[in-house]
């Protein structure tokens, strides 16, 4: 492939909506040179992360693999780029995870073979490829160009896939530019003897759900606002809450905090686990979205209930909360009576970069706001006081299930 046409595809990579997160270990580093030299590449790429010794690669994967080159190695890590990618991506992109494990010539004889795996991870497919190549065949350099090309673009090829045990002739294979709905076949410049045994797995919404809920996906996005097009900002404006259900004071609230923040995408956020009680299942989950589909809302749902981890989640963010989890979130009680815990979590909330716009709400009986309350002065420029004269609204959902006789 000529610099020329690897210029090209790579334009056509940076056009597309998707972002990108990648983790190499092993080769097929160039892809990185190629997709930062080529203007746009801010579109795409999200972050790239190279753990190439042992000790940073059980610590990327929180373990010690069986095999740090392996097809389950790649999997995992692919899944830690999207999970990755999620986090760092503009609301309502379409993101990728994408990883490389490799074991290619070194400065020394290999006993094993030569061999790498790629995978790719978007929120509806899985896959992964694995490729030997011819030992001896090629140079260092050339393995590492040979790799780097094969997790760029897309090839066609008879293959095998062994998991499946059946044989496949696709117009695709594992490859950045097929996750970013990119076309580019090329003639492959693996051998005959060199056939990459690849394997492919879809995920309905079900299914990403039930990864969610288990905790192997840390959030979905529902972009059903028109605005996930028009909002060129990595900045959510997000409120909280189980919205059951969702009702006119929530659409308000939300309507008012993003007039004072000025600059972000607003969102709705739902977790599908509950501290206190068994989380929701999908058919619930699946329910609860349709509420704001008929509104024109985005919805995340993700799997963290408490504040502190929904800031690691999305950080930069400014969450919209009532009075009354303010009041919970500075009351010591809620972390085990202990005051200097409940500062710790709190300044880390800060240090994410994330603050909280507080609107008035009852609390015990009596309407209180952000003023009535005494925040430490570590953290109390995190957060901002909604007047009630722009937004009070004391209808709660609560009260709407009491008035269905739910």
């Amino acid at each position: 492939m000529t610099d020329g046409r690897i210029r090209a595809l790579v334009e056509a990579i940076h056009a597309s909506p998707t972002q990108v997160v990648l983790y190499f270990s092993g080769g097929a580093s160039q892809t990185l040179g190629w997709l930062t030299s080529v203007p746009g590449a801010s579109n795409t790429v999200l972050e790239a992360v190279v753990p190439y010794s042992r000790m940073s690669m059980i610590q990327l994967l929180g373990k010690i693999p069986t095999q740090f080159v392996s097809r389950k190695t790649a999997e995992e890590i692919a899944l830690l780029a999207y999970n990755r990618a999620l986090k760092l991506s503009k609301p309502g992109s379409p993101v990728l995870g994408v990883a490389f494990t490799g074991s290619l010539a070194s400065t020394y004889p290999k006993l094993g073979e030569h061999r790498f795996h790629l995978s790719t991870r978007t929120s509806d497919q899985l896959l992964v490829s694995t490729v030997t190549l011819s030992k001896g065949l090629r140079t260092r350099e050339q393995e590492e160009r040979v790799s780097s090309h094969l997790l760029l673009k897309v090839w066609k090829i008879k293959y095998v896939c062994r998991l499946e045990q059946e044989h496949k002739t696709p117009n695709r294979t594992v490859a950045i530019a097929n996750a970013c709905k990119v076309p580019a076949t090329f003639a492959s410049e693996l051998t005959e003897s060199e056939v990459p045994d690849e394997c492919e797995e879809h995920f309905d919404e079900d299914q990403e759900l039930e990864q969610l809920i288990s905790g192997q996906i840390c959030f979905k996005v529902y972009p059903f606002s028109s605005e996930t097009h028009t909002l060129n900002t990595e900045r959510k404006i997000i409120l909280s809450g189980s919205f059951n259900p969702l009702h006119d004071g929530h659409l308000k609230l939300l309507e008012i905090a993003t007039s004072i923040c000025g600059d972000g995408y607003p969102c709705f956020e739902m977790s599908a686990v509950n501290a206190d009680k068994p989380p929701l299942t999908v058919s619930q989950i699946k329910e609860r979205v349709k509420q704001f589909e008929k509104v024109g809302k985005t919805v995340i749902i993700s799997n963290q209930p408490y504040f502190y981890k929904k800031a690691e989640l999305f950080p930069g963010s400014a969450f919209v909360i009532g009075a009354d989890t303010a009041a919970r979130l500075i009351n010591p009680k809620y972390y085990g009576g202990d005051y200097g815990k409940m500062l710790e979590i709190l300044v880390g909330c800060k240090m994410t970069g994330c603050i909280f716009l507080v609107g008035g709400r009852n609390v015990d009986g009596v309407f209180k706001v952000l003023e009535d309350f005494d925040i430490p002065e570590e953290i109390r420029d995190m957060f901002i006081s909604i007047p009630a004269e722009r937004f009070r609204m004391d209808i709660s959902s609560t009260e709407i299930r009491k008035n269905r006789g739910m």
